[in-house]
């Protein structure tokens, strides 16, 4: 493991470049370059009045073109500004130059061409907050809220990713880190005392320490379902018997015609899935095909996938018409459910009521009527409520999948020491060091005071290119 301090790294003495905006039509494109040769790379491709970029200042805008030369002639590729940026004080801390030209995939891409036939080399996905990242200017935990905010599918969790990206969990972590740090050199120090002199105090305190982290580590390790639920969103799966209102179910909550709603029974043969946006939670929505025995292949194939998505399902939506009565299929139905991931939904109740909530013991149920436009409210509100949604408070920052596993790995090694730590334990001080170091190894990874090359492998090959 490479233990990482903040302050400039020589990462690499190529220079990177790539089109670090969408591909598609649009008002302007970015070519990002970065590393020793940028300037460099300019004064050949960009023309401009004088003086060249590598002699201007930082913070410079100019306006010109990039072209090329050759044979006497000369060919402008693109009008363009220019941005220049000079080490450190730029996003990877290395001097970096930006083309800012016309949107679309041609121009971007010729512009991009000349930089790297200049001498530059395609950056390789998330390589410049990788740079950024090695070079100081950021740690771990805020390169991948970079990742989240651009992927963010709603605003809360974008305000999420933002405050990591300000580095309020970062602060978390190294907080506990220190704690845990302390806690090892005292217990390192003790060791240096002969066994009749060792004064109890220094245990207790290093026992303190511990176990102020590990509570710590506690209250980090209950964010990740929320962190999961932002950055991943919930599937929310719409099932039932055909012609129970399920499509209506959807374009209600959708707020659009988006599924075909007929009067006859089998109209969704197919998923239907769209994203919704409760409380600034993603939701993926989906409308499955009516569970019942079919002839059909199209039908039964589409029954087939309703059944694969309710179990993965975060929350099944069972409908029922509640003004007919359950039948055996509906009750072993029940039986298969997990009633704190399943809400029970009975529409059609202008049509009468021959089952309502007490036919459902345990499980949490709406009552609605989606041709008259009624339940949906409650119907939003059950799903918050199943879901945690509500439970969430402010957006804040919130682990990762990452994260999880090296807290609770952290956390366990903590629990080791706890129980065997005290000052009648002298015995066992060594191995009890050697568990904590272990687990102080471990959470130095979540901020990558410590890291490897297939750990930033990991992490950074789910960046966009440009980024």
């Amino acid at each position: 493991m490479r233990l990482i301090f903040h302050g400039i790294v020589n990462t690499s003495s190529d220079t990177i470049a790539a089109i670090s905006t969408a591909p598609g039509e649009a008002g302007i494109a970015i070519v990002r370059v970065s590393g020793p040769a940028s300037l460099d790379i300019a004064d050949r491709i960009f023309k401009g009045n004088a003086p060249l970029p590598s002699k201007r200042p930082a913070g410079t805008f100019v306006h010109g073109f990039v072209g090329t030369s050759g044979d006497g002639n000369t060919a402008d590729l693109d009008e363009v500004i220019l941005l220049i940026y000079r080490a450190p004080r730029s996003y990877t801390r290395e001097d970096v130059v930006e083309f800012q030209g016309h949107g679309g995939r041609a121009c971007a891409k010729r512009v991009l061409r000349m930089v790297l036939e200049a001498g530059a080399r395609p950056a390789e996905p998330g390589e410049f907050t990788k740079r950024a990242f090695l070079n100081g200017r950021i740690d771990l935990l805020q390169a991948e809220a970079v990742a989240d905010l651009i992927s963010a599918r709603s605003d809360r969790a974008a305000s999420a990713a933002v405050e990591q990206l300000e580095g309020r969990l970062s602060d978390s972590i190294s907080n506990i880190y220190e704690f845990m740090v302390n806690a090892a050199a005292d217990l390192e120090a003790s060791l240096d005392f002969p066994e009749e002199d060792l004064p109890p105090a220094l245990i207790q305190g290093a026992s303190e320490q511990i176990d102020f982290a590990g509570k710590r580590l506690g209250e980090l390790l209950a964010t990740w379902g929320e962190g999961r639920l932002l950055r991943e969103g919930a599937l929310v799966v719409i099932s039932g018997k055909p012609n129970v209102g399920k499509s209506t179910l959807l374009n209600c909550l959708l707020e659009t015609r988006r599924a075909i709603v007929t009067d006859e029974p089998g109209t969704t043969r197919d998923t239907i899935e769209e994203e919704f946006i409760l409380e600034g939670v993603p939701l993926r929505l989906v409308d499955t095909a009516g569970l019942r025995e079919s002839e059909n292949i199209v039908e039964r194939e589409g029954v087939q996938r309703a059944q694969a998505l309710i179990k993965k399902a975060d929350l099944n939506l069972m409908m029922f018409d509640s003004s007919t009565r359950l039948e055996c299929d509906d009750l072993s139905r029940l039986k298969l459910s997990n009633p704190e991931e399943c809400i029970i939904v009975l529409n059609k109740s202008d049509l009468g009521h021959k089952i309502d909530a007490k036919d459902f013991d345990g499980f949490s149920t709406v009552s609605c009527s989606l041709l008259n436009g009624t339940g949906i409210t409650e119907m939003k509100s059950a799903i918050a409520e199943k879901l945690g949604i509500r439970d969430f408070g402010a957006p804040h920052a919130a682990i990762s999948e990452r994260h999880r596993h090296i807290i609770q790995e952290a956390l366990g090694k903590l629990n080791e020491v706890s129980k065997v730590l005290s000052p009648d334990s002298e015995e066992l001080l060594v191995p009890v060091i050697s568990t904590l170091r272990s687990a102080i190894e471990a959470l130095g990874t979540i901020t990558g005071k410590n890291y490897d090359n297939s750990l930033l492998d990991n992490i950074f090959r789910r960046f966009c290119i440009g980024k």
